[in-house]
């Protein structure tokens, strides 16, 4: 169902006031949703939005650095700007998303459906009571609300300069760290809650086991990517606790002098130094105990961190922390350490982290490639017991290659999953509505069944079977007795019959046609005849051709029980219509009366010309030609009694 359709509630039928109420109150979530085919899409999208403010967040960061030259702590402007801007989109969607659940009504907590994502009669039906229990929910508008608070652009903003002014070098980043967590945990559960909902409404959010294992990796990057935002935040915590303590045995060294006296820097023109921040600033023990080696001071796991803090490429200061994490989830945490509490504490969560991560996300990867290969695998094994097979039995080689283009061609349309076997075991009720879904709009693309009902059709798509011929397979032979009744889905088959002696008249079946009509005459004779009818042409496919059969006990089956249906004048018209029997022996007859016209005018033209005589057997070349095409064309029409009372 298309978001407009999901999303537009009924008009009140008791008050048309109310119903023009309601409409106005759809009309602006219907033009949010406008570029959206329907609200699962939006809801996938809504996914990755999540997922992009999960990535921005810790980029706050990065936006800290120390200057080499001064031997000052500092924030860099244009970098603060970028993902500010960011984050102010990503928040942004986040409120495009509460407003669409207040507006459309998405249901509570309980529900099993996203908030987004509401079923049209859900929408019209309980809209407004729905609502409250979205403003009511724990996960629901308080949770929204909290999470899009500005806090990083606050902390970033206002707090880190006040801080920087007053010296307060390490303490910024305690604030950072804290502000962080106390705002992205909640992301991360909002997030998780969302995605669950999701998977419990799709069961495969992007509809493949792909999309699984891209969402399993994004999780892990997203992971790895924080981890190494805090290893940055907490080692240039480290290398700014180191300048301070060198800042506290120099004399004439204020504290301020590690915080730059301008704490947002945008590059370009540089402020001048005063005499106590220029001699800091060529204070050379510092800068070689601090900034030049991690040998001479204690930095423990964040030793890498050192040459990372005064680089100035924002590329470079971003990708490698990455890696780190990256790195470090990876092997469960093989780092270094010191004895100060704040550090230990950080190893032990990114190895408890790095193992739940491998259990869980690497599992499940684990999981859906085996399910993707393994499938793959048994038609390999398959295929390979086929061909010893047949090599054992000495087949032709034309043989064993059609049987491996149809093998190849099976698995490109079905991916090894068999619908019968696994529709096989479900209750005749949820089978029976689950191959009505898959074969409806298949079933109605057919022209003879586009006037029968709902009943005819649910039955009809009951008892088809999906069917793949490879390009060259003869389907049916002239003479054979006819099995089944196809119905082309996708490609094209040539539908041959024998007129005369070399000569073969060919039709051209593709999608909406079918073959094999002969069954139907068949079950609708009286009296009833159990042999089954002959084929009247040879069918052959012409390239890869997906089709849907329908046996014939299975047709005898439906017949029977919807005979009213089948005798119709309108079902009658559309088999002579659309049956290559019919149309062979129509295109015959035409041919026929043309070739009898043209004989006819040929002769009466003739007759002013010279006097009329009798015509010896060898003297009229036309007469003799039209003997011929009649003889070569003259088929024998189908049989009168097709679709008989």
């Amino acid at each position: 169902m298309s978001a407009p359709e999901s999303l537009v509630p009924s008009p009140d039928a008791h008050s048309a006031a109310c119903g023009d109420r309601r409409r106005r109150r759809f009309r602006r979530p219907m033009a949010l949703l406008h570029y959206f085919n329907s609200v699962q899409e939006w809801n996938r999208a809504f996914l990755l939005v999540c997922a992009a403010g999960l990535v921005i967040d810790p980029l706050y960061f990065y936006s800290l650095s120390i200057s080499a030259g001064r031997l000052c702590l500092f924030v860099d402007g244009w970098f603060a700007v970028s993902v500010t801007v960011l984050r102010c989109m990503a928040d942004v969607v986040h409120l495009v998303n509460v407003y669409l659940q207040l507006a459309t009504g998405p249901g509570d907590a309980h529900s099993t459906s996203s908030a987004s994502a509401v079923d049209g009669a859900e929408a019209r039906d309980s809209g407004a009571p729905k609502a409250r229990g979205y403003l009511r929910s724990k996960t629901g508008f308080l949770l929204d609300l909290f999470i899009v608070l500005p806090v990083p652009q606050v902390v970033l903003w206002i707090v880190t300069p006040a801080m920087l002014r007053r010296g307060m070098t390490t303490e910024v980043m305690t604030v950072f760290f804290i502000t962080f967590l106390f705002q992205y945990l909640p992301k991360i559960y909002h997030s998780v809650c969302f995605l669950r909902r999701l998977q419990s409404m799709l069961g495969y959010v992007f509809g493949t086991i792909w999309g699984g294992i891209a969402l399993n990796l994004i999780a892990y990057f997203v992971a790895s990517h924080a981890a190494g935002a805090c290893w940055y935040l907490l080692g240039i915590q480290r290398a700014t606790k180191c300048l301070t303590k060198q800042c506290v045995g120099t004399t004439g060294c204020r504290i301020e002098a590690v915080a730059c006296n301008n704490p947002i820097y945008y590059g370009g023109f540089a402020a001048s130094l005063d005499g106590e921040r220029m001699t800091w600033a060529k204070n050379l023990n510092a800068r070689a105990t601090c900034l030049d080696s991690s040998d001479k001071f204690e930095y423990g796991s964040y030793k890498w961190i050192v040459p990372l803090v005064t680089n100035p490429s924002r590329v470079e200061k971003v990708l490698f922390p990455i890696f780190w994490g990256l790195m470090t989830l990876s092997t469960f945490g093989t780092i270094e350490s010191t004895t100060e509490w704040l550090e230990i504490a950080f190893n032990i969560v990114i190895v408890t982290s790095a193992l739940l991560l491998v259990t869980t996300l690497i599992g499940n990867i684990k999981v859906f490639l085996h399910a993707t290969t393994s499938k793959k695998q048994a038609s390999h094994s398959k295929m390979r017991s086929l061909d010893r097979w047949m090599r054992r039995r000495n087949m032709p080689v034309e043989i064993r290659q059609r049987v491996r283009q149809y093998e190849r061609q099976r698995w490109a349309a079905m991916r090894g999953v068999d619908e019968l076997e696994m529709t096989r075991e479900l209750p005749d009720g949820m089978r029976r509505d689950i191959k009505y879904h898959l074969c409806l709009d298949l079933v109605r693309q057919v022209p003879l069944f586009q006037h029968m009902d709902e009943l005819v059709l649910e039955n009809i798509c009951d008892r088809v079977k999906s069917l793949i011929f490879p390009k060259g397979e003869i389907i049916t032979r002239e003479g054979d007795p006819v099995q089944r009744m196809l119905f082309v889905v996708r490609g094209h088959m040539q539908s041959s019959q024998r007129l005369r002696d070399r000569v073969r008249s060919h039709c051209m079946l593709g999608p909406g046609n079918f073959s094999g009509d002969e069954l139907l005459s068949w079950c609708l004779r009286r009296p009833f005849v159990d042999r089954l009818p002959p084929s009247s042409a040879t069918l052959v496919a012409v390239e890869s051709t997906e089709a849907f059969g329908l046996d014939a006990q299975d047709l005898k089956y439906v017949t029977q029980h919807f005979r009213h249906t089948f005798v119709s004048e309108r079902v009658r018209r559309s088999v002579r219509y659309y049956s290559p029997g019919w149309r062979t022996w129509a295109a015959v007859a035409i041919q026929l009366a043309w070739w009898q016209r043209k004989q006819r005018r040929t002769l009466t033209s003739l007759s002013f010309m010279r006097p009329r005589r009798p015509t010896s057997r060898g003297a009229s070349m036309e007469e003799e030609k039209l003997r011929l095409y009649t003889a070569l064309l003259t088929s024998p029409k189908p049989n009168q009694d097709d679709i008989a009372v």
